[in-house]
């Protein structure tokens, strides 16, 4: 645990400092319906059988980095943090949490504890207020979260706990319509143009990140442009093996909650052995015998 916090802590040196992954092995977040027989399990990597270096599951050590973008409405946020703080009541002690804010810039607002206490105080201290900060975020925070994981051997996941707007970003989404007079203008067909290719970009960037990342949403929206960004989160999250929540009423909010906080503390990590690779594209699969297993398939690896 020294290693994954310090890595935390000096998160601006560990960022600039070499390859992300491992070249001998990828680590692959599992999610389960049951429990999973281990010796039971299997992998391929590119069609041809795999070791499987390690398995670490639901009673061995977790740290989770929760990120909140929350700038909207008390009325949903602060169900949201109350909900965060009973169910981590819930979750075994050996639950490193460690609490992060996304606006202007990702930034630590409690160091990883198994002490709920601190966490608690500083969810309920947070403000809500500023510009959205998931799509500006993300991508470095799912870098932290390897290199932690990297340095510590631990399970690890990010969750961020969100209600950002496709309009309150500090970046412009809205594919302003550039000829007016022109009727064939693709900006006035496809004005969620910009959030797509946003997305598509930033989940081209987390295929080649291993820590399984958890979206939820706490206010849906129905207009065109926030569909298509919420639709992007989905693509985010599975990209990576986690998973995405968009709540549609206050009420739905705290079981939510509750249902994510149960799947990030239920999944596996499973370390599969690498062979010598001739693509950055990689192809894994697990199987054990009666079971329906859930994990990402592909990689993307980076440059050495």
């Amino acid at each position: 645990m020294r290693l994954a916090l310090l890595s935390f802590l000096l998160a601006a040196g560990v960022l600039c400092a070499g390859p992300e992954h491992s070249a001998g092995s990828l680590r692959v977040a599992l999610l389960a319906g049951d429990e999973v027989q281990v010796d039971q399990l299997q992998a391929r990597v590119d069609g041809a059988p795999s070791n499987i270096l390690s398995v670490r599951g639901p009673s061995d050590d977790l740290m989770l980095l929760i990120v909140m973008d929350v700038s909207g409405d008390l009325s949903l946020v602060d169900p949201a943090r109350e909900a965060l703080i009973e169910s981590m009541q819930q979750l075994p002690q050996n639950t490193f949490i460690g609490l992060l804010r996304a606006q202007d810039g990702l930034r630590v607002v409690a160091d990883p504890a198994a002490d709920r206490a601190p966490i608690a105080e500083a969810l309920r201290a947070l403000p809500v207020s500023g510009k959205a900060g998931l799509l500006s975020t993300v991508e470095t925070a799912a870098q932290l979260a390897d290199r932690i994981a990297a340095k510590s051997g631990i399970r690890l996941a990010l969750l961020y706990v969100t209600d950002s707007n496709i309009y309150n970003y500090r970046e412009d989404y809205t594919n302003p319509v550039v000829n007016g007079s022109d009727a064939r203008d693709l900006s006035r067909r496809f004005p969620e143009g910009l959030v797509k290719e946003k997305t598509a970009r930033l989940a081209s960037q987390l295929a080649a990140r291993q820590t399984p990342l958890f979206i939820l949403h706490l206010d849906r929206r129905a207009d065109r442009l926030n569909e298509a960004y919420q639709t992007g989160l989905l693509e985010l999250a599975a990209v990576t093996g986690g998973a995405t929540e968009i709540c549609r009423t206050q009420g739905e909010v705290p079981a939510a909650v509750q249902k994510m906080l149960g799947m990030i503390q239920s999944h596996y990590s499973v370390e599969v052995q690498m062979r010598k690779m001739t693509s950055r594209q990689v192809v894994v699969s697990l199987e054990a015998p009666g079971m329906s297993l859930r994990y990402r398939s592909r990689f993307q690896l980076r440059d050495p």
